[in-house]
């Protein structure tokens, strides 16, 4: 895979500096690139208890990230999934050790402890004072004797970060920190693997399954289950989580893997809240503890005191943090008033539900052709929007005035205006409506579709070879006053005669290379075609 990288040998220290510079000035980094990776405050004056954690990069925006007022005094960078050195660690402790002593955060991986346990030990023989906690969350594996530590480590960032900053002894801080471990539990799940950089991307999960259990260094995960949709894998994941945490005020941190777009971040924290977890408190969706581009997600829980909500509640100025936010119900506003049009009488025309009818019918199983077709010239999502404004009308045809043209046009653009994405829809309401005038004017259905298809072109500025819809319906309308198979016809010669327009002067196709757009019809125009050739067979 393609990645924005310069070489791989020099990948993390370049992602350091390039976070040093955009910092404001607010982090440093020791001296000794590039086996010596060590981020940590600027305003660090050693009077208070230095909170240390790192490990192998990849977890971004863990660890260096987190380094700043009310969370870590410091990070410890290792190259990609790989521990940082004792060398590395301890000059990390040395670095920002006074006398009130510092704590290790560690995630339970081996290289983990050992590097950072040695370093420590060698930093108690130069007079430090450092205590060592080492995180366990994950529960995809219940009997093993160790579980590695994963995103749960971002709530011992937090709590003991935020008893840090208040002048709390070492004691205390570690104290803080060992009850939040035993307190937390997270599991992730994932539709891909990560892809390291220089590596081949290991391709183990099969189309249409998910992993659940996986760890953030892309190891395999405890099983492959059948991915249905959003709520079934939120739902396993809640499912595992639910023993440990019945009762009390419980905080869930949803956490983006890597590659999970903020449009599946968003349904999966809805899925999250309304799920059996019954989180009063929630962190995110953000990306905390990734795994490169994995693309899945991690929930962690804590159930929380009242001191450590309190510590979690604690402001900080870091970006990568996203807070902690309680769990209200959507609030929901009134539409002003004047903004629905009011709705005709409905009545009742049993042809003409008919064609609606039949004409939503075909939309709607022609969704995945007409979107293969659009990802040749557009987004690949015509034939999704027509379909739901298909199924939409379907559903809303008993409130429709079906006996009644002058009032059925533009009911039909009113709806199509709302319940189609983009241009499409409000193209079809300028034109629908525009028809409802002329025939309210006492034209004939023929010349009045056709004035309602000028005043489109009119507004759009789209016309007969400009490669839209306007390819198949103007020649259609034409010949509609000679039959509908007439029509059919010409609208299926002008759709097809889109293929061999390469250069697009409207839509979406007007942004595509000419080479997507030859031997394809446009999508709207060969929609309009399939609309016409239903009607010529009915």
């Amino acid at each position: 895979m393609t990645q924005f990288i310069n070489a791989k040998e020099n990948l993390v220290t370049e992602a350091i500096d390039g976070l040093l510079l955009t910092s404001g000035d607010a982090l440093v980094r020791l001296d000794g690139y590039p086996h010596i990776k060590v981020v940590y405050r600027s305003d660090w004056d050693k009077s208070k208890v230095a909170l240390i954690s790192g490990g192998g990069s990849g977890h971004e925006p863990a660890h260096a990230g987190f380094v700043g007022k009310g969370l870590l005094t410091a990070a410890v960078c290792g190259e990609v999934f790989a521990s940082p050195s004792v060398d590395a660690v301890l000059a990390g402790i040395l670095a920002v050790t006074g006398d009130a002593g510092c704590l290790l955060i560690v995630k339970n991986y081996t290289g983990d402890r050992l590097n950072f346990g040695l370093a420590a030990e060698r930093a108690r023989a130069l007079g430090r004072k450092v205590e060592m906690v080492v995180v366990d969350d994950d529960i995809a594996l219940p009997d093993l004797p160790q579980a590695r530590g994963i995103a749960g480590t971002l709530f011992v960032h937090k709590i003991a970060g935020a008893a840090a900053e208040a002048g709390e002894s070492l004691d205390q801080v570690t104290d803080a920190a060992r009850k939040v471990i035993d307190a937390t539990a997270s599991i992730g799940t994932s539709l891909d693997t990560c892809t390291v950089p220089g590596s081949a991307k290991e391709d183990r999960i099969a189309k249409g399954k998910a992993e659940l259990g996986l760890g953030i260094h892309g190891e395999a995960g405890v099983e492959q289950v059948e991915f249905e949709n959003a709520r079934a894998a939120m739902g396993m994941v809640v499912d595992k989580l639910l023993p440990h945490c019945s009762g009390g005020n419980v905080v869930a941190l949803l956490n983006n893997l890597g590659a999970t777009t903020p449009l599946e971040m968003s349904i999966l924290a809805y899925e999250l809240i309304n799920s059996k977890l019954d989180a009063q408190f929630i962190i995110g969706p953000a990306p905390l503890m990734t795994s490169l581009d994995m693309h899945g997600f991690s929930v962690s829980v804590l159930k929380v005191d009242n001191k450590q909500l309190a510590a979690l509640k604690e402001p900080v100025s870091i970006a990568s943090w996203p807070g902690l936010q309680k769990v209200s119900p959507a609030a929901v506003v009134s539409l002003p008033d004047g903004l629905a049009p009011v709705a005709p009488l409905a009545s009742e025309n049993a042809d003409t539900r008919k064609t609606i009818s039949s004409i939503c019918d075909l939309l709607i199983s022609s969704e995945k052709s007409l979107n293969e077709l659009d990802a040749k010239s557009g987004d690949g999502d015509t034939g999704s929007t027509l379909a739901t404004a298909a199924r939409s009308l379907q559903g809303n045809l008993d409130k429709m005035p079906l006996a009644d043209l002058t009032q059925l046009m533009p009911a039909l653009g009113n709806e199509l205006s709302q319940t189609m994405g983009g241009s499409s829809g409000v193209i079809l309401a300028i034109f629908f409506n525009a028809t409802g005038d002329a025939c309210a004017r006492g034209l004939p259905i023929e010349k009045a579709l056709s004035e309602g298809l000028d005043r489109v072109s009119q507004v759009g500025g789209a016309v007969v070879g400009d490669r839209t819809m306007i390819d198949a319906l103007q020649p259609a309308l034409d010949a509609l006053p000679s039959g509908i198979g007439k029509a059919a016809t010409a609208a299926r010669s002008g759709a097809d005669n889109t293929a061999t327009i390469i250069r697009a002067k409207a839509g979406r196709a007007a942004y595509v290379p000419e080479e997507n757009l030859v031997g394809n019809n446009d999508p709207g125009a060969e929609a309009v075609a399939l609309v016409f050739e239903r009607l010529a067979a009915d």
